[in-house]
């Protein structure tokens, strides 16, 4: 008999495959139609709708990466994965806390497309037009600030892993050769795209205008003229892609229980 924490395993890996999915689509639609990858995820969605099982595919990925950020979420809260309380843990925990954000973006942009609806949330403009929500409120442009940051410190953090392999930590000795190469490329692509974010971000709160804002999409988009970084970028977002649908069947993930939950999560 299967027990709840295998279960949300088997999710958990189905959000690393959707994930996957996600960025090998991403980084071909960047190389073969430039414009529409500013669309972000919301051009790879909208590619699955019109595939063969499109649809069944879409939920998955919902499913899958509604799992995935609860994960994340788990791992900023409950500390499932031990990143420690140290200044360098609680890093690692809001970076965690952050990914479980924008997977669950992800999910539900999926799920509308598996419904049938098309959504800007995750589109062409979707980043300003969220930025230009937040900007709106109260203390908004230091929300948008504070997130910023926290592309930059996903940036650093994302180079590092590109830098030492330190991701292999958590992948089985069975993996295929390659999958460490192909690790490297995608963290080194991801910390550039995610710098590009961040900037903006910043941008955009010592502005206060939600134009200067990028968006995931609009990120790699703005590489065009770069020539070759773009080139470099696109391919090892790919290539970030491959190691995640890699890690969905060889990632070691802890197991999630009410007693573990109980012994992380301070009384």
């Amino acid at each position: 008999m299967v027990d709840k924490s295998e279960k949300f395993s088997w999710l958990v890996r189905l959000g690393y495959a959707a994930r996957g999915v996600t960025y090998v689509l991403l980084g071909y639609i960047a190389l073969s139609t430039a414009g529409e990858v500013q669309s972000g995820a919301a051009a790879v969605y909208d590619y699955l709708q019109e595939v063969p099982l499109g649809t069944v595919l879409l939920w998955l990925m919902a499913v899958g990466l509604l799992a995935y950020a609860a994960f994340k979420f788990l791992s900023a809260i409950a500390d499932i994965q031990s990143r420690g309380d140290d200044a360098v843990g609680l890093t690692k925990r809001v970076g965690d806390a952050a990914s479980g954000i924008a997977h669950l973006f992800l999910a539900y942009a999926a799920y509308q497309f598996a419904n049938g609806e098309k959504t800007s949330a995750a589109g062409e403009g979707g980043g300003q037009e969220m930025a230009g929500s937040v900007l709106s409120m109260n203390l908004g442009a230091a929300v948008i600030g504070i997130i910023g940051l926290g592309f930059l410190v996903g940036a650093v953090m994302q180079a590092k892993k590109a830098w030492t392999s330190s991701f292999m930590r958590h992948i089985s000795a069975g993996a295929p050769q390659g999958v460490r190469t192909a690790g490297r490329l995608g963290h080194a692509a991801r910390a550039v795209v995610f710098l590009l974010i961040g900037i903006s971000m910043l941008e955009g709160a010592w502005f206060s205008t939600e134009s200067r804002v990028k968006g995931l999409g609009e990120a790699i988009l703005s590489l065009r003229d770069t020539g070759p970084v773009y080139l470099i970028v696109a391919v090892g977002l790919i290539m970030f892609g491959v190691f995640s649908l890699v890690t969905a069947r060889y990632r070691i993930i802890p197991d999630v229980n009410r007693a573990n939950l109980q012994r992380s999560v301070p009384g």
